[in-house]
């Protein structure tokens, strides 16, 4: 596929040697960013719940301008909670304190748990740039 780049930013290098994948990929206008998790550039989950949350939402930033676009490109979000009851108060202060509300299509998924242990959420989304011209 001639229009598809991958996105790896460079705090993120390690993350995809590792793991094998890439945190986003563009083709056209379309920006699909892989899940993104509340851990530290070398690859340690952040124990404490509201600073994991800030910590995830902060990776999926450093994707999301990577590949030249911000949380208001964002068209589709999907977010997996470990622990949904008991995280979901302080998640939401949190985005609503970062991320625009109303602003996209959101689907809140509970899951047993993620690919690693003590993670609590995962953010998966889709955005779109404005201008076919902003590789």
């Amino acid at each position: 596929m001639s229009d598809r780049k991958i996105i790896i930013p460079a705090s993120m290098q390690n993350l995809a040697q590792r793991a094998g994948y890439a945190p986003a990929v563009v083709v056209g206008n379309t920006v699909y960013c892989a899940g993104q998790v509340g851990r530290t550039e070398d690859l340690q989950v952040i124990a404490d719940p509201k600073a994991q949350f800030i910590s995830c939402w902060e990776n999926l930033r450093i994707v999301l301008e990577e590949a030249g676009c911000s949380f208001e490109n964002i068209v589709e979000m999907t977010t997996y909670h470990v622990d949904m009851k008991k995280h979901m108060d302080i998640f939401r202060v949190v985005k609503d304190a970062i991320f625009p509300r109303g602003h996209c299509a959101w689907t809140c998924i509970g899951v047993s748990e993620l690919a690693h242990s003590g993670l609590l959420v995962e953010i998966k989304c889709i955005a779109v740039k404005r201008s076919s011209t902003t590789n």
